[in-house]
């Protein structure tokens, strides 16, 4: 299926309206929004503490550290989403440095903030 794509690529694939390609990535990205952890923490920070759902991360981890690990998460999409959706092309040449930068932040600077033992549950999948 994917090979026979190949041979739509000069003609047939204008045909499909931007609309409806749009339309199909953002059902794309909704539906895997269950499965995103940040997702899930996001939706802690609005929820009663007595009725989080029972994540491994959750027994283990303070709800505050959670949350603000959540918030330092969110404030480096930010970062990555102005860089990467701003209106200068000089500004998007940065977007793979600081993706690079992401790698130091979270080995060097997060664990000055959040202990190594409650990072490794935030950050691990088991």
């Amino acid at each position: 299926m994917i090979g026979a794509s190949v041979l739509m690529v000069p003609y047939p694939l204008n045909m499909i309206p931007i609309p409806v390609l749009y339309g199909v990535f953002v059902f794309l990205a909704i539906t895997s929004l269950g499965e995103f952890q940040m997702w899930e923490r996001l939706v802690l920070i609005f929820t009663e503490q007595s009725l989080y759902p029972p994540f491994h991360y959750v027994r283990k981890v303070p709800q505050k550290i959670i949350h603000c690990f959540t918030l330092l998460q969110i404030l480096q999409l930010a970062a990555l989403c102005l860089i990467s959706f701003g209106g200068s092309a000089y500004l998007k040449m940065f977007f793979p440095f600081v993706i690079i930068l992401l790698m130091p932040i979270r080995e060097k600077i997060l664990p000055t903030l959040i202990s190594e033992r409650h990072l490794n549950s935030l950050d691990g999948e088991h």
